[in-house]
């Protein structure tokens, strides 16, 4: 295999470095993790500091035989189990799971963002006995090349991991970022590593017809970074939102604004951006897609009544924190449905059905519920112009074939409505 030998390397020199730099053995582990229960745990929910150590047993079940042989742990990338996203549902829907089935769980957090640090949490969680790893965001395909054939007994399982990324961390210096120019599987162990991705250009398009249809005619896009998951869910945003306007007859009235932040988290910079597209451009709505950069749409909204579409899961409770009904809805992408099923079919023995699999997840049924991108039918402001019957009806033309969506993120949407792309304030 190419890069195999590198990756042993680089997984050697990680786990030395893991050592050389301060973990200080099992009794540092034990520390961090317990400091993150408890530093974490509180705002993750009301049980979230309930049932796990940093050794993955339930204080809960403590005193009960395991269900399986299972031993989960989910490590966060480069925020927290409280971000409202990626880590946030994945800790909750993998703990939930975990004590439904009597099975430990435990999470780490990486002491910086760093591939290497996230590449030392894999060591410890394994050190910990985990023999499941819950591994959220693109961030951990460079952990992925470097532990998985370390660690052939341990299942990955890498989510919104593609094959891209996988590459990128792979092939190294030379990588084309054409997928298609290589046989992934060279360039990691494949063998133990389920990874998926979610076609955010669909969940992206709905959001855009929704609000579009619900009566929004200016609207923004503000993304985190220029990734590809970033990048599809603001392209099918346009391209929902453009759909609205032709089938309304109002695309000469319907315009969207269209930047990235250069980072996942707001800041001044940003906020004052989202100020002038509220106050001084009359945005009404902004769709504000990665990570925690939603903080400075939503305080730029508040300040000049403005709305806010979340990302990822069902942002509302979070967004509307800070004002009652600013979220119109969510672009979410079903994390929770793909941890139950991959840790019930893991259970049940058949994790040779995901094994060395890379899939693009997306639309499985007419049902909104059952697919693996959606808006949350119960929080959604649904109005005259947009009702649940009116998305149920979008969902089965889109799963029938009869609305198609574009996945391509090589050049910007052409539209009929009228779009400006900023490029990023950073």
């Amino acid at each position: 295999m190419k890069k195999r030998l590198l990756a042993m390397l680089l997984a050697g020199m990680m786990a030395f470095s893991m050592t050389a730099c301060g973990s200080g053995g099992d009794d540092a582990k034990k520390d961090n993790a317990t400091s993150q229960e408890s530093n974490d745990g509180e705002a993750a929910g009301d049980d979230a500091n309930d049932g796990e150590t940093a050794d993955g047993d339930s204080k809960e079940d403590g005193d009960k035989e395991p269900a399986s042989d299972m031993n989960i742990a989910m490590i966060t990338d480069s925020g927290d189990i409280t971000d409202q996203s990626f880590n946030q549902t994945t800790y909750e829907t993998s703990k939930a799971w975990a004590e439904q089935n009597n099975v430990p769980f435990t999470y780490y957090k990486p002491d910086s963002d760093s591939d290497e640090a996230r590449a030392a949490s894999v060591d410890q969680a394994v050190a910990g006995g985990a023999n499941v790893l819950m591994m959220p965001g693109y961030m951990f395909a460079a952990a992925v090349v470097a532990k998985a054939e370390l660690y052939p007994d341990v299942k990955f399982v890498a989510l919104d991991v593609g094959a891209g990324d996988l590459l990128e961390k792979g092939v190294g210096e030379g990588y084309d970022y054409n997928p298609d120019n290589y046989d992934v599987k060279e360039y990691y162990h494949s063998d133990n590593v389920y990874c998926c991705t979610y076609q955010e250009e669909l969940s992206g398009y709905m959001a855009g017809y929704a609000a579009v249809k619900l009566g929004y005619k200016h609207l923004g896009f503000l993304g985190g970074m220029s990734v590809p998951a970033v990048t599809r869910f603001g392209y099918g945003y346009l391209q929902g939102a453009d759909a609205a306007a032709q089938e309304l007859g109002i695309e000469g009235e319907v315009e969207a604004e269209y930047v990235c932040g250069g980072q996942f988290y707001g800041d001044a910079d940003i906020t004052a951006a989202m100020d002038t597209w509220y106050g001084t451009k009359g945005v009404e709505v902004v769709f504000a897609c990665g990570g925690g950069i939603f903080t400075s749409a939503v305080e730029a909204a508040v300040k000049a009544d403005g709305k806010v579409i979340g990302v990822d899961s069902d942002q509302s409770p979070i967004i509307d924190a800070s004002k009652e009904g600013l979220t119109v809805t969510s672009a979410m992408k079903g994390l929770a449905t793909t941890v139950n099923t991959v840790l019930t079919e893991i259970k049940a023995g058949n994790w040779s059905n995901y094994a060395g699999k890379i899939e693009n997840l997306g639309m499985v049924s007419e049902n909104p519920e059952e697919n693996f991108v959606q808006l949350p039918i119960e929080t959604t402001q649904w109005g005259e112009g947009f009702t649940e019957d009116d998305y149920r009806a979008l969902v089965k033309a889109m799963y029938n074939g009869e609305v198609k969506v574009s996945n391509d993120i090589k050049a910007f949407p052409k539209t009929k409505i009228k779009t400006t792309d900023y490029g990023s304030i950073k």
